[in-house]
């Protein structure tokens, strides 16, 4: 884990048998012996694989399971080697032992994690860091950036800059394109960059970050500033805790230029279909008033966590005379005034618009159709996310990258395990704040099982409300509330629920989501691609909005899919930050012409 040399971390009893298990296991992999290597795990164990021996993102549950991978990967991954990191202690507590691990492959570094259960291994987490060979050019291998001496023809940084620009896209063409220039899309060209990998990040904005500034005024990001960090380039010690979306859209245009991401704006996809015979896209986009064809090997959508915004169909739509929005396009609430606005959904967009437009002046009315889960912000911060991403983590030596490998180390299956006590402690905490929303009329929930927002975002990126103070105006009737009402039609100047209530509207505004991101590739390449990829995001848990079944891993995101050469990237600051590097690692092997073999390739179980 440690990035410098420090001095070797005392060897105590746990120690000793965390390394004397790991020469066991070594031992058995060099031997290829996949079953005694299998048979060092617990019966209910499990080993999340992120691109170091699967050449994908996969999760493992059960010895048959690891010795099955083995079996396939470990000629290709050979010789591998794990051993303790001597910069990092190993940790005894409830009965269970855990360690940080370096690794070493034919082809790669990586870094893992591994917890004990008496003398077995209970999880184990293996992360490709850098292709050998092909390392970032970092500390001792940074470039030297000027050209020292004196010739003639001497190129400036500025001059290669320009000459690539003007060539990409154009003379030549780009190893990887990526549609979506948000912070995951730049994330991902960061990487990219880093590697050596030639990339087109292309947006339909004017600037990079228009994609926030764009959105309604009093927007701001709800997850603290320890967890949103960009690759690379952490945000400074004086940042707000929770940043203004004209500031983060400010940040990224910034970020863009510095990590040197080749990024078109401007810029729209028309088209897309893949080449069987060339084994290569061909993508027209529009930019500056010209059609290009471009023929990058490898496609990437980052066009947002979620996809497509979805707007429900309801009977008179067609004849309402005021406005109609979805929340994305919603601009604030400046000419709302004096206006009676619905809002048509409880989450987290409904919240933040309801209550800009009450300060604004609005009436304002929520109509929540089905139960969501309340967070208070303080309260997340504290018991949600403070041992990993808070000024309280980092003083205690949990670095970003630390923090993000300790969450990776959790497989989804017991991750609700360690989630439900967590949001228990938060709902005795609140509990005076719960009772008043409920006395309200809001219909409140926990997920399916108690185990919070986390789940929740995970399983369906829906269904939540980290609360910033749209509550209390919702406790005190500021805000309207319409709950467990479902709509029947739109009048002319009215939304008329199924009871028969009639809500006057002169803007009704729709926070009812998103749907799956192979949406846009239905609308880019076609329906059959589409559904030969299959249901973007969840995990398979069974529960509400997420069916089974069980995936192990979030569904088509990061990895391969059954669409060759297309990918998906995106999530929240956090994913983008932590996924684009196991993203650029698996497109950097491909562009090298490593002998990739992707292991446990994705079955389509659902299309949207």
């Amino acid at each position: 884990m440690a990035a410098t040399a420090t001095a070797p971390t005392p060897e105590t009893a746990e120690h000793a048998r965390v390394h004397a298990l790991l020469e066991r296991l070594n031992a058995a992999l060099a031997a290829r012996d996949t079953q005694a290597a299998a048979a060092l795990f617990h019966a209910d164990s499990f080993w999340r694989d992120l691109v170091l021996l699967t050449w994908n993102i996969k999760t493992l549950e059960g010895p048959a399971a690891m010795a099955a991978m083995l079996e396939q990967q470990l000629d290709g991954a050979a010789p591998v080697r794990l051993a303790l990191d001597p910069a990092e202690p190993v940790e005894a507590a409830d009965g269970v032992t855990s360690a940080w691990l370096t690794i070493d492959t034919r082809h790669m570094r990586g870094h893992g994690h591994i917890r004990l259960k008496g003398e077995r291994i209970w999880t184990l987490l293996t992360t490709a860091q850098e292709i050998k060979g092909h390392e970032e050019p970092l500390g001792v291998r940074r470039p030297l950036g000027a050209e020292h001496g004196i010739r003639r023809g001497r190129q400036t940084w500025l001059d290669r800059r320009q000459a690539e620009a003007r060539a990409l896209g154009h003379t030549e063409q780009p190893y990887v394109l990526v549609i979506g220039g948000g912070q995951g899309g730049i994330a991902l060209g960061a990487r990219l960059r880093q590697l050596g990998v030639s990339h087109i990040v292309i947006d339909r904005h004017e600037r990079p970050g228009d994609q926030w500034r764009r959105r309604y005024k009093s927007l701001c990001l709800h997850d603290p500033v320890w967890y949103d960090h960009m690759p690379y380039l952490p945000f400074p010690e004086h940042w707000p805790v929770f940043t203004p979306k004209d500031k983060i859209g400010d940040w990224l245009e910034m970020y863009t230029r510095v990590m040197e991401v080749n990024y078109w704006s401007s810029t729209r996809c028309t088209r897309a279909r893949y080449d069987e015979d060339r084994q290569e896209w061909e993508v027209t986009v529009e930019r500056g008033g010209q059609t290009l064809v471009l023929r990058p090997r490898h496609l990437v959508f980052a066009t947002g966590m979620s996809g497509k915004a979805h707007v429900p169909t309801i009977d008179g739509q067609d004849v309402f005379k005021g406005e109609q929005q979805h929340s994305s396009e919603h601009p604030g609430p400046d000419a709302y005034r004096g206006k009676k606005v619905v809002v048509i959904g409880a989450n987290n967009s409904a919240h933040d618009i309801c209550a800009a437009l009450w300060e604004h002046g609005a009436d304002v009315t929520m109509v929540q159709r089905s139960s969501t889960h309340i967070v208070r912000s303080d309260s997340l911060m504290d018991i949600g996310l403070g041992d990993l991403y808070s000024e309280r983590a980092v003083a205690s030596g949990v670095t970003t990258k630390k923090a993000d490998l300790i969450f990776a180390s959790l497989p989804y299956r017991i991750m609700a395990d360690f989630q439900i006590p967590l949001y228990a402690r938060i709902r005795e905490r609140d509990a005076q704040f719960y009772r008043r929303l409920e006395a309200a009329g809001f219909m409140l929930d926990f997920g399916d099982d108690g185990s919070g927002l986390f789940m929740k975002y995970l399983r369906r990126a829906s269904g939540y409300y980290i609360d910033v103070g749209a509550c209390d105006l919702v406790i005190d009737g500021s805000i309207k509330l319409q709950a467990g009402k479902q709509i029947s039609h739109l009048s002319e100047n009215a939304v008329v629920l199924a009871d028969g209530t009639e809500l006057p509207a002169d803007l009704v505004v729709y926070a009812t989501g998103y749907g799956s991101m192979n949406g846009w590739v239905a609308d880019l390449i076609s329906q059959e691609v589409a559904d030969k990829v299959g249901k973007v995001w969840g995990l398979g848990s069974d529960t509400s909005k997420d069916p089974g079944p069980w995936e192990g891993e979030q569904r088509n995101m990061w990895k391969p899919t059954q669409q060759p050469a297309l990918w998906f990237h995106g999530g929240n600051l956090h994913q983008s930050r932590h996924y684009s590097l196991y993203l650029a690692l698996q497109l950097k092997a491909r562009q090298e012409g490593l002998p990739v073999r992707v292991y446990g390739l994705q079955p389509v179980h659902h299309l949207r």
